[in-house]
């Protein structure tokens, strides 16, 4: 068991200040950070990582909601997706000995694999939506709707095995389905929608057995200043200038945990 230590809480800070300045990056380099500086186990690291996503979001859920920036009906969708497809590969992974080696294998694996897609999503996005957004503004709104939901169910299992998805990936998502929608109502809907998805996946986690309740509570008394911080540098920083640091770098730790 890896108990309290001022690192966590330090590591816990820094990603909180990128999260406050982007919106994304939490579980993109939290769970890598756990894996890769700190030796905890991949499974321990996803755990742990899920509800420290979902306590950190309900705070930026509350603030977009009381700021009238969420879409509950884009939320509604995801979740109708993302609950189902969440409990049904928790209980998939509740067959296997989590602990052991092969189980780590493949969540890095898959973790290093959304690394990259996420930094693709960071890095193309604006490609991204001129290609696809054009031929998608004439569906109907029912295709939409469906598109949402198996949205919310992909989700569902890339974040429930590896903790990533939610951020970049989401908004990339809802930006092509809603192009109407102001980008503050985007990422608010997508933050609001992370938190019961991370917090059923994190519940899972901890029924499991995977995680770190010492370990969560150093990273949350770190990222909670920083997310302040962050929030209030965020006009200060350029998104261009910041968008490629991090792209580059989940490139780089995806790499490492695939090879």
């Amino acid at each position: 068991m890896h108990g309290f230590t001022p690192l966590y809480s330090v590591s816990g800070f820094l990603v909180g200040l990128l999260v406050g300045q982007t919106g994304m990056g939490g579980g993109a380099l939290m769970t890598p950070i756990l894996i890769l500086l700190f030796g905890v186990h991949p499974a321990t690291a996803v755990g742990t990582d899920l509800l420290y996503a979902s306590a950190t979001k309900a705070v930026g859920t509350l603030v977009h909601g009381a700021n009238h920036t969420v879409a509950w009906r884009v939320v509604g969708r995801l979740a109708l997706g993302s609950v189902p497809a969440t409990s049904l590969v928790l209980l998939l992974l509740s067959q296997h000995e989590l602990a052991g080696a092969g189980t780590a294998r493949f969540i890095n694996t898959v973790l290093g694999a959304m690394l990259l897609l996420t930094a693709i999503a960071l890095l193309a996005r604006r490609q991204i939506l001129v290609l696809v957004g054009t031929r998608l503004e004439s569906h109907p709104p029912r295709l939409v709707a469906a598109l949402t939901i198996l949205t919310g169910a992909l989700l569902g299992v890339l974040v429930t095995i590896s903790s990533v998805g939610a951020g970049a990936i989401g908004v990339t998502v809802l930006l092509l389905l809603y192009p109407e929608l102001s980008m503050a109502r985007i990422v608010g809907s997508d933050i609001a929608h992370a938190v019961p998805l991370t917090l059923i996946a994190g519940v899972g986690h901890w029924w499991m057995g995977t995680v770190n309740w010492i370990m969560l509570g150093s990273l949350l008394a770190g990222s909670i200043p920083g997310i302040i911080l962050g929030s209030y540098l965020a006009i200060r920083v350029p998104d261009f200038v910041l968008r490629p640091i991090l792209a580059v770098t989940l490139c780089l730790v995806g790499v490492r945990l695939v090879y």
